[in-house]
């Protein structure tokens, strides 16, 4: 699988496997810049020996021109004409050659050779200067917080009386003003009032420097993710509507994050956790030290996991414990030379105790709460998930005429206006006619049927809103995540198989209020000529509305594309997954079925040489990471563009099912499981020489068309090979293919082609289709 999305949430619990997805997002960019490096040298090289090249063809193109053969006798013969007239031509083919050969060598370095430079030294550049402040950050802030909690209350009172002696005296009977800022029932000494408002003060800065950092820590992770998803569209796709869409999104979710973090911490499997300082006493006379740990805890299992962890050495995780709480009491500073401190007692070893030490006073109010001990706050420590308002929209009679009541008016009245759904409505009348609907009174007597008081765009914006208003979206916070899974992988038949299944297990007014809004977009797209509504842009409209996680994520804001996904099959499909049935027996996990369609060419890279020349196409040789251009009317205009495939540069690694993403832990099992990841380079059709491995253990999603050259995968079973020699055949195509040259064919499932023959191309079929001959890859098509 690819890098994991960093959550904004999580720069505030900074924890060991936060920085673990950190560290693999610097690695990825390390390889992008010294590829790109590599690359820029290659191709430099490369350009300076074709001028060298070009500049040996042109002396000798002027050779040729220049020599001219003497005849003997008063006149030339025919022959020694056309002999003449042959160098000279062939002098002016090799000087237009190399004329053609310098604008080529131009083009590279403009198109190719600068951008790359500049997107290592603007971009990268600028990531490596954020690296090196979040790393000096880190060791500032942490370095502050030991400092400060390692100074004893005791020692830092006598500090302050030192500190007292050597100030001017004031009398004895006038206070000293530096007191003045604490109420008096809090100093029975002003010397204890000078050390409360010192360590007060402390405190402060510290807290204030910790909130530096976490605006530094959000900075950066936003940083890294927008400049992985930067380079896609500057070298590989087109892809700028969708980068600028998505990053306008992600720093929306930053900003409210750093508005209010306690709002937004993501749900977890943890009551609390966070880091804690845990005293580990030593044989007399070492004494004791304070150890960092990172700790989470379960309060309905009491289990108590703790994993010793220290930012500043690399982040190098120790060896964790597992213990079961007993109790946990609160420890006074009479007791302790350190503040914010309690002692945890560990279920099996009674009257041994723990003492552990929170970062602050209100930290340590919250693991007091949360391990049950004698202080404990009115909230928890780790929010729940806010639901969201519930507004007047309800999945009730109402709610079913008013989805009627706008459909019917748009196909009546706006069926084949041009972006229909797309353009919207004057907020303030969309929110009047929103409120008329949902008015028992108002709501009959509308008729939005034959009134041109209520333009189209209004009407269709005030249907959309309806849906958003709902408690909950159409297709259920429960299925999001099993909706999104056959988005992201599967054939094309198991997606709808999954997805047909999913549907039958919505409510029943769910499935009945998507059945008519879909068999409606279906109509909508059925006049695609017209209004332009494509069943892409359907999806990029419907997916947000009908589909929303439960939390707000950076990576819920990843899968958005998957949900327009997930909109355009139900469009494509929609008689077969209403109204039918799915099979009794759930599809099988379609997250490890093939999510595209299998190899172009034949997997043997020595054959590549043998292509024919009439066939011969340039692309084809290379690692092509740009998908075939899509015509312009199924293009969406949107900043999310939607995808009917997943990319076809990914090649993924199916592992086995880990832990919760967010920690990697077990159930009281360490899992320093960080999987070896194999991942396609930045740019592979520029880098053939860089071959992305497979195991051929592992599950496997095959690779594009245009990856399979470099691919080592298993060979296909006796079974999916066609015979060595085939003549006459029909057969019929079980993958959707786009031509990438003249002499190929472009077609859908289902097509059938006639005269099937063996090309002298390994890999590829010759057949005829709707009267056109040309290529079929060999392992897209069923032989008959």
């Amino acid at each position: 699988m690819g890098l994991q999305p960093l959550e904004f949430s999580d720069c505030y619990l900074d924890s060991p496997w936060f920085r673990e997805r950190i560290r693999a997002h610097e690695v990825e960019l390390e390889r992008t810049n010294k590829f790109i490096k590599e690359l820029i040298k290659d191709g430099k090289n490369l350009i300076a020996a074709t001028k060298s090249l070009s500049a040996a063809q042109r002396k000798f193109a002027h050779s040729l021109r220049d020599f001219k053969f003497e005849f003997i006798g008063d006149a030339e013969t025919d022959d020694e004409r056309c002999i003449d007239a042959s160098l000279r031509e062939f002098s002016n083919f090799l000087k237009n050659l190399e004329e053609q050969r310098e604008i080529m060598a131009l083009s590279v370095t403009e198109t190719l050779i600068k951008p790359l430079e500049k997107f290592r030294k603007e971009q990268l550049g600028a990531v490596k200067e954020e690296k090196k402040k979040f790393d000096k950050e880190t060791e500032k802030n942490y370095s502050l917080i030991d400092k400060h909690l390692n100074l004893s209350a005791k020692k830092k009172d006598s500090h302050l009386q030192e500190d007292k002696l050597s100030e001017p005296s004031y009398g004895s009977s006038s206070p000293n003003p530096s007191h003045s800022s604490l109420p008096p029932h809090l100093c029975s000494h002003p010397h204890d009032c000078q050390a409360l408002a010192g360590l007060g003060q402390a405190d402060v800065q510290v807290e204030q420097n910790r909130q530096h950092f976490y605006e530094l820590s959000l900075e950066y992770v936003c940083k890294l993710q927008e400049i992985q998803e930067r380079k896609k569209f500057e070298f590989v796709e087109p892809t700028r509507n969708r980068f600028e869409g998505t990053r306008s999104e992600v720093e929306e979710l930053m900003n409210k994050i750093r508005q209010n973090p306690k709002d937004h911490k993501r749900a977890s499997q943890f009551t609390a956790e966070g880091y804690l300082y845990v005293q580990e006493k030593r044989p007399a006379p070492f004494g004791s030290s304070w150890v960092k740990h990172y700790c989470m805890y379960r309060k309905a299992a009491k289990k108590f996991n703790m994993i010793p962890f220290e930012h500043r050495s690399g982040g190098k995780l120790g060896d964790g414990e597992v213990f079961f709480l007993r109790e946990c009491t609160k420890r006074h500073t009479d007791s302790i030379d350190r503040r914010f401190c309690f002692d945890v007692e560990v279920a099996d070893r009674p009257g041994v105790a723990l003492t552990m030490q929170a970062f602050s006073e209100e930290e340590r109010k919250q693991w007091l709460e949360a391990l049950g001990g004698k202080e404990a706050l009115l909230h928890t420590f780790n929010r729940a998930i806010v639901p969201r308002p519930e507004g007047s929209a309800q999945l009730d009679k109402m709610g079913f005429t008013i989805l009627r009541k706008c459909i019917s008016a748009v196909e009546t009245r706006g069926i084949n206006d041009q972006g229909l759904y797309r353009v919207v409505g004057v907020s303030s009348k969309v929110q009047r006619l929103l409120s008329m609907l949902m008015d028992v009174k108002t709501c009959n007597e509308l008729d939005l049927e034959n009134s041109s008081d209520w333009e189209v765009k209004t009407i269709t914006s005030a249907l959309k809103q309806y849906l958003r208003s709902l408690p909950e979206p159409l297709m259920t916070y429960e299925l999001h995540g099993d909706f999104i899974v056959p988005a992201k992988s599967g054939s094309p038949e198991s997606r709808v198989n999954a997805i047909h299944f999913l549907v039958h297990k919505l409510p029943e007014k769910n499935k009945e209020m998507l059945d008519i809004l879909v068999k409606h977009l279906t109509n909508v797209s059925n006049h695609s000529k017209q209004n332009l509504m494509t069943v892409a842009n359907l999806g990029v409209v419907f997916g947000p509305t009908l589909m929303r996680p439960q939390e707000e994520t950076v990576a819920a804001i990843m899968d958005l594309k998957f949900q327009n996904i997930v909109v355009e099959i139900l469009i494509e499909n929609h008689e077969k997954i209403f109204r039918t049935l799915p099979d009794a027996t759930p599809p099988e996990s379609v997250s490890q079925s093939p999510p595209n369609a299998p190899p172009r060419q034949s997997k043997r890279q020595g054959q590549r040489t043998k292509r024919p020349v009439a066939v011969y196409n340039l692309c084809l040789q290379l690692e092509d990471g740009d998908s075939p251009n899509p015509s312009k009317e199924d293009t969406p205009t949107s900043s999310l563009d939607s995808l009917s495939s997943p990319s076809p540069t990914t090649a993924t690694v199916q592992g086995l099912p880990g832990p919760d993403k967010n920690h990697l832990v077990a159930d009281g099992d360490w899992a320093s499981a960080a999987s070896s990841q194999t991942r396609p380079p930045m740019v592979q059709w520029l880098n053939p020489q860089s071959p992305t491995t497979l195991s051929c253990n592992q599950t496997v999603t095959p690779p594009s068309p245009k990856l399979s050259p470099f691919l080592s995968c298993p060979p296909a079973t006796p079974a999916d090979k066609p015979p060595e020699s085939i003549t006459s055949r029909k057969a019929r195509a079980v993958y959707p293919c786009e031509a990438e040259h003249s002499s190929e064919l472009s077609f859908e499932i289902g097509a059938i082609f006639e005269d099937v023959q063996t090309s002298r191309e390994p890999g590829w079929l010759e057949g005829t289709l709707n009267g056109k001959r040309g290529l079929i890859p060999q392992n897209y098509v069923k032989l008959l």
